[in-house]
């Protein structure tokens, strides 16, 4: 695969994008709410000279695969990655049986040398592949292609369905949608959380009038997370404000129901999440004027959520593109009136 091929599919993987973490707004800004505390990264980790093109054939010639780890300093989910996956051995061994894993500082400034020989610094690097926030995960394959892009902190019980899916090579037979599907052991309530107000079959998302921005929710039925989301952040005082300012539609991403997507495409829920990209739930995907401007996927606390809502909202994405800057200044001024932010809560 030649240089090119490799920086093309790592930008395609990039459009799946979304974090589950804080990141800083800008190199040198303020620690509103990072944890101050570095996290060293387990000594098992690669030490690389950053040549991308060295490392998937050192990785190749050991029978194991390279995955570059996106990440800053004081993350709160990257720090939850490293203690808590991290932490447990089976998940250890897996990664050091199969992987090479490469840490990329997301504001660092050490070299990093693509499969095309382009050089760029770290924080340009990461630019470039669209990473906006920690943790991303890029798992390659033995060509330099995105084999699994994982945007956001993952669970272990998630995690470890993930390193099963690329360390197997089952890229090549299923998608990781189907093969979480048939690896997730069923929990939580069995049900979908549909609630009043949310919009009703049939599903026509071509004729909203309301002007309101258009909130989709992918979810299924066996899903603690998609509980978390409904029993407890969006019943939040803040989060039912955010709320009222969308229109809402509850999908269920395995589901045949009938839809017809905001730009006027007949499908079912099950093939919309599909082609959309959508591998995790719950995930939330906002659309205007028909087009998608935004998306949140991953396991995300109350302040996250309420943060991406609060940017679709407002319009925010349309004066700051990029949402860690938005989410730091958001962070900033609930600290100057008085309200602490805790992230994990």
């Amino acid at each position: 695969m030649t240089g090119k091929s490799f920086m093309t599919g790592l930008w395609l993987g990039g459009l799946l994008f979304w974090c589950a973490a804080l990141v800083q707004a800008q190199e040198g800004a303020g620690d509103a709410f990072l944890d101050s505390r570095v996290q060293p990264h387990p000594d098992w980790f690669k030490e690389s000279f950053l040549d991308i093109r060295e490392d998937i054939a050192e990785a190749e010639a050991a029978g194991r695969r390279v995955l570059l780890y996106f990440y800053q300093d004081g993350c709160p989910y990257c720090k939850k990655l490293l203690e808590t996956n991290l932490a447990q051995r089976d998940i250890v061994e897996a990664m050091r049986r199969h992987f090479d894993v490469i840490a990329i500082n997301i504001w660092g400034d050490r070299e990093v040398t693509g499969l095309n020989g382009e050089m760029l610094s770290e924080k340009r690097f990461a630019e470039k592949l669209r990473v906006q926030y920690t943790p991303t995960l890029l798992f390659l394959d033995e060509a330099g292609k995105v084999v699994l892009r994982l945007n956001g902190y993952y669970p272990p019980d998630k995690f470890k369905v993930a390193l099963d899916y690329v360390s197997g090579r089952h890229e090549k037979r299923q998608s990781i949608r189907e093969f979480f599907a048939e690896r997730q052991p069923p929990a939580s309530s069995g049900r979908l959380h549909r609630e009043e107000g949310h919009l009703q079959p049939p599903y026509r998302l071509d004729t909203l009038r309301s002007g309101k921005p258009l909130l989709v929710l992918f979810e299924q039925k066996d899903c603690p997370p998609c509980d978390e989301l409904h029993l407890d952040i969006f019943k939040r005082p803040e989060s039912r404000e955010l709320l009222k300012q969308f229109d809402i539609v509850l999908l269920d991403m395995w589901g045949k129901e009938p839809v017809v997507t905001p730009d006027g495409k007949s499908t079912t829920a099950r093939d919309w999440a599909k082609a959309l990209g959508v591998q995790y739930a719950p995930s939330m995907l906002f659309f205007q004027n028909g087009k998608e401007v935004f998306r949140a996927e991953a396991y995300l606390k109350a302040f996250h959520i309420q943060s991406a809502l609060d940017y679709v909202a407002s319009r925010g994405y349309l004066k700051q593109p990029n949402f860690q800057r938005f989410l730091q200044a958001r962070a900033e001024a609930l600290e100057s009136k008085g309200v602490h932010i805790d992230l994990m809560k």
